[in-house]
This record gives structure tokens, sequence and C-alpha cells, in this order.
């Protein structure tokens, strides 16, 4: 990240402040204004730099697709999957997860994202067993999530869960 504008020493101060805590990150600002280089300063900077950093771009997966993407599946959760797949959240395990365009993510998968951040488990598709995992969690939005969740297209308490960290960028 460049800049030394005052927007952008605050945008600085922010991201040394919370990469060293677990905390859940919500990154806002419009479409180029850096959302994804602030996620991966705060993944730099935190603990958890050595492992990885995995990325989902909510907004480029097809609705039917998202939950299998982000959670996984297992072999034969599917008419002819012959392979299981881990997931973008198991494959961040001791790292972080980035979820940009969260505010595109589908109501349905968003009460399946809540669950996972309360009870940091996974249970993939077509599994009956739950997987615990140790991932942060940075999400980003070019949109309004507070005036979504008045829409009703986003939930609260996902917003609240998200929002425990705020970023404007």
């Amino acid at each position: 990240m460049i800049g030394d504008t005052e927007p952008m020493r605050h945008v600085y101060r922010m991201v040394r402040l919370v990469a060293h805590r677990n905390t859940t990150v919500l990154i806002t600002g419009p479409t180029g204004s850096g959302k994804e280089l602030v996620a991966r300063a705060i993944h730099q900077l935190s603990g958890r730099a050595g492992n990885s950093f995995s990325v989902l771009n909510c907004a480029a997966i097809a609705e039917g697709l998202i939950e299998s993407e982000l959670f996984g599946y297992v072999r034969g959760a599917f008419t002819g999957e012959a392979q299981t797949y881990a997931g973008r959240i198991l494959a961040a395990q001791s790292g972080t997860l980035f979820l940009d365009e969260i505010g595109e993510l589908p109501l349905n998968a968003q009460s399946k994202l809540l669950r996972f951040l309360e009870q940091k488990e996974v249970q993939r598709l077509g599994s009956a067993e739950t997987t615990r995992v140790d991932v942060r969690v940075v999400a980003a939005t070019n949109l309004d999530l507070a005036a979504a969740v008045e829409r009703g297209s986003f939930r609260a308490d996902l917003f609240f869960r998200l929002c425990a960290f705020p970023i404007g960028a």
C-alpha cells in the first residue's frame, strides 16, 4: 500500500492495530480502493503470516456453488462426484480467509457462514462430521451493508459478527 494522506495513515494505523488480534475484520470502500491489499497487509502483519491466505470472491461464484466452495464436500455428495474437496475455509486452516464482495453472499449461505463464525466448525456437504478450524476471517465489500440489513438482503447478526473491527479503505 502506498500513500501519505491522512485517510491512508488512518488505514495503516487500523491495520497495525488489528493485525495481531484474531478479530474478524470488515473492510469497506469503493471498487478499486485496495480492500484486498488491506486484507493482505493484515494477514502479513499477523501471527498467521506463515500460513495460507485463501481468497473467495463471493460475487464470482454461482449461488448454487458458494456453499461447496466455502465448506467443501465429500465424495458422493453430488451425483457423479468422485472426489472430496476441502473447501476454502479448511484450506485457510491456521491462516486467513478473505471473503471479497461479502455483500453478494446469498442469504442461505449467510446463515451457514454465521454458524461457522460462531462455532469455528465446518461441516462438509454430504458429511455428518464437523471439523474444528482455526481461521481468521477478513471480509470486504463496496456495498453499504447497514442499508442491506435494513432492506433485508443481508443478515443483521452476520453483519455485526463481521463488523467486529471495521476499516474504511
